[in-house]
């Protein structure tokens, strides 16, 4: 099975807890915020939104709703982020 990254938990706590018990990830975070950009992002005609020219590098967009491919794009987009932050860790 192929472990996703998710960066752990977006707001850790100093107190030895369960991994259950730490709330959402930074994978999840990252996605939250990269959704609300994408949502908000200005569309006109002849320049497509940057959910248009991702959309095709999601498996089964043509099956999907705006709202899932836009969800998919936002993953994409953190996990993008995540490796980033492995790259310059370095």
């Amino acid at each position: 099975m192929n472990m996703i990254n998710d960066g752990g938990p977006a707001f850790p706590l100093k107190e030895p807890v369960t991994r259950d018990a730490l709330g959402m990830t930074l994978r999840d975070y990252f996605a939250g915020k990269a959704m609300a950009a994408l949502i908000a992002e200005p569309v006109s005609e002849g320049w497509p939104s940057t959910v248009a020219r991702w959309a095709n590098q999601v498996q089964g967009h043509a099956q999907m709703s705006g709202p899932d491919i836009v969800a998919h794009v936002a993953y994409r987009m953190a996990d993008a982020m995540l490796k980033a932050r492995e790259v310059s860790n370095d």
